[in-house]
Order: C-alpha cells, then sequence, then structure tokens
C-alpha cells in the first residue's frame, strides 16, 4: 500500500507571491530592501566564482562574529527558510514526532509536511499573549518527540520568548533527549533591548557539543537585505557537518557574488541597523496610533518587530473583509487563515512610512464600511 502523498507546496508562499501585492501592501513582514545607493559596496571586491567547500571562509567568519559563536557551529543557508528546511531535514524520518507551536509560520508545517514527520501542536494562545506555557510543554513532550519548533520573536504575532523561559526549554528538552529548533530571524529587531540568544543559553545548560539549541535566522527581515539571501543555521559541530553534508543535495555551493557582498553587508552592519531603527520607531508610533482609534480589534502589541496579529471584532465575516479592503481600498494584510487563526490578519510595518501611514488609514475606513454592512 503506497503512502499519502506528502506536501509539495506552501500555499502560502504562493499567496505572498502572486496575491499580496498592491498599491498599499501591508502583507509583508521584513523592512522595506536597501537600495543600491545606500549599500557600501566595493565592486573590485567582486568575484564570481570561487573554489569548491564547505562554506566561504570570509563569511563563515564574519557569521560567527556576528552570532559569537565557534566557526564550526555555523552553516550558511540560502535564507531562513532554507536554513530551517536544513535542520530539520537533517533531523528527522518520516513518521518522527514534532512538537510546533499554533499559530505557526506556515511554511515550517509545510516542510514538516514535505518531510514526512507528524506535526503535533503546541498552542500559544491570544488569552495569554500568545506565551509559551511551560507546563503544557512539558506535558506534550512524549518519547515519540524529536523536535521543537519555535520562532522568536514568534510569527505571526511578534511575542518574545524571554531568557529565563528559553533557559527553562532547553533545561526541559536536555533532559528529555529533544531538540530545539528556534528560528530568530526577527530578535534582532529588539535593537537596544537585551536579546535572548538561545544557542548561549543552551551551550550553558548542556555545552557546545550536546547543545538542545539549533537557531536559524538571516540578515532579511531585520535589516532589509533579502536579495543577499543570507542565512545560516547554529548548531553542534556534529550536526552542523551533517547539515553542510545534507545541503550537497540541494544549494551544492552558494551564489559567490551575494557571499561577498554579505560579508560586505556584516562589515557595515551598524549602518543598516540604524536605519532599521529610525525607520521602525516612526512606523511603531503610526501602528499605535491606529491600534489605539479602533475598538473593533483586539491586539496583543508585542515589545518588537514589525508585525502584529490583530483580531477582528465577532460578527465580522474575514474573507468579505479582506476581499472589500483588496479591491475598494487597494491595502493587503495577510488573511489570518494562513496562520490557522482566521478572524486574525497580520498587519506588517516594515515599509515606507508614507505609504504605511496611507494603508492604516485604508484599513480604518475599510473596517467602517465592513461594520456598516
Amino acid at each position: 500500500m503506497s503512502s499519502p502523498a506528502r506536501t509539495k507546496r506552501s500555499l502560502y508562499m504562493e499567496w505572498a507571491k502572486t496575491c499580496s501585492h498592491a498599491r498599499y501592501n501591508l502583507a509583508t513582514s521584513g523592512l522595506i530592501g536597501v537600495p543600491r545607493a545606500e549599500f557600501p559596496r566595493n565592486l573590485d571586491e567582486l568575484e564570481i566564482t570561487a573554489p569548491g567547500g564547505y562554506g566561504y571562509p570570509p563569511l563563515q567568519q564574519r557569521l560567527a562574529q556576528h552570532c559569537g559563536v565557534p566557526e564550526e557551529c555555523v552553516v550558511a543557508a540560502a535564507g531562513t527558510s532554507m536554513a530551517n528546511h536544513l535542520a530539520m531535514a537533517a533531523l528527522l524520518e518520516p513518521g518522527d514526532e514534532v512538537l510546533l507551536e499554533q499559530p505557526a509560520y506556515g511554511p515550517l508545517l509545510d516542510v514538516l509536511n514535505y518531510l514526512g514527520a507528524r506535526a503535533k501542536r503546541l498552542p500559544r494562545r491570544f488569552e495569554a499573549r500568545f506565551a509559551v506555557g511551560l507546563d503544557e510543554l512539558q506535558r506534550a513532550i512524549t518519547p515519540a518527540t524529536r523536535l521543537v519548533v519555535l520562532t522568536n520573536l514568534h510569527n505571526p504575532s511578534g511575542a518574545l520568548l524571554s531568557a529565563e523561559m528559553l533557559q527553562a526549554i532547553g533545561k526541559l528538552a536536555h533532559r528529555a533527549g529533544v531538540r530545539v529548533l528556534v528560528d530568530e530571524v526577527y530578535l534582532e529587531m529588539l535593537f537596544d533591548k537585551p536579546a535572548p540568544f538561545c544557542f548561549p543559553i543552551g551551550s550553558a545548560i548542556a555545552g557546545v557539543n550536546e547543545d538542545p539549541f539549533i537557531v536559524t535566522s538571516s540578515l532579511t527581515k531585520v535589516y532589509g537585505l533579502s536579495g543577499l539571501r543570507c542565512g545560516w543555521i547554529l548548531a553542534a559541530p556534529d550536526l552542523a557537518r551533517r547539515m553542510w553534508l545534507l545541503n550537497d543535495l540541494f544549494a551544492a555551493t552558494g551564489a559567490h557574488p551575494a557571499e561577498r557582498l554579505s560579508v560586505m553587508a556584516l562589515n557595515h552592519l551598524e549602518q543598516f541597523r540604524e536605519r532599521a531603527r529610525e525607520l521602525l520607531t516612526a512606523n511603531r508610533a503610526l501602528l499605535d496610533s491606529f491600534l489605539d482609534s479602533r475598538r473593533d480589534l483586539e491586539c496583543f502589541r508585542p515589545p518588537a518587530g514589525t508585525v502584529v496579529f490583530p483580531r477582528l471584532a465577532h460578527g465580522r465575516e474575514p474573507e468579505a473583509f479582506f476581499k472589500l479592503l483588496r479591491e475598494k481600498y487597494e491595502t493587503t494584510v495577510v488573511p489570518g487563515s494562513f496562520f490557522e487563526m482566521p478572524r486574525h490578519f497580520r498587519i506588517g510595518i516594515g515599509g515606507d512610512t508614507d505609504t504605511l501611514r496611507a494603508g492604516l488609514e485604508r484599513l480604518s475606513a475599510a473596517l467602517d464600511a465592513i461594520a456598516k454592512r
């Protein structure tokens, strides 16, 4: 008897690529892209190809320095999405049980389905400010559990897992013999606030070679450098080596011009960080003003990041609202159905400030219009 067909597509990514574009796009989750004129490029340093190997040494060095880990713990990958895929594929066999947060970023669930894993859900509830319940996590882990998958900042809500919570999760995972994959692609949006990076936390618990945490991230969301596809995985050295070898089946070698440009970007990262900080400071003030004005939305407000995940009041038909918003008001948000919570929607505030202001005005107008129906 043949096994059930695995999912080989991502409905969310299809929607994002074909339906999210609008005059006022509030559906993007990262920072607006850095224009070429603002990139500190030195074209004399660009080469098209490089000797083959497992990682471009200058990039490996800069990523290790940026993350504060040994180079042997760093695996370069084509963005956070590929980093997540490699991390999960290196650990999982068909039928393995994986504990995945709910709501979850759709492609994480899609990759688990593609790999043939059994996804078991860990609720992150609106009423609990999308926190992870440690007791609930402990009860959910069974002898069959192979991996726990979380995002920090949480996608779609932006909720932060504290260093204390990550330490508790790490200890629990270490005792249970379970790995924990944490996607940290939004975490550096904390800027000046202390960031609870969990790879040092895990190493302190179990030592580098037995660290229960696997971390993924990239330069894409925080810094407006999505086009470089500079992503990475942090893992214990033996596991990192396994991921490098697995990547031979996918990317084999990196795009060398992008590797060199990524080194340039990392050498000037404070420039991009300050750009992001200024933009998000202005845009968060607009978002707060919008949310303050809406009695028909319930919203957990995260401490940082580019996304929020408000909930429509009862009696509002979500699909009708999203259709009206797009067709009449030329504005898009991400429907909550892509995160398994259809009454919610995700707003992204990482775009141009004037566009965000206009988009939020149109979002308000659409909410007023749908209330009169």
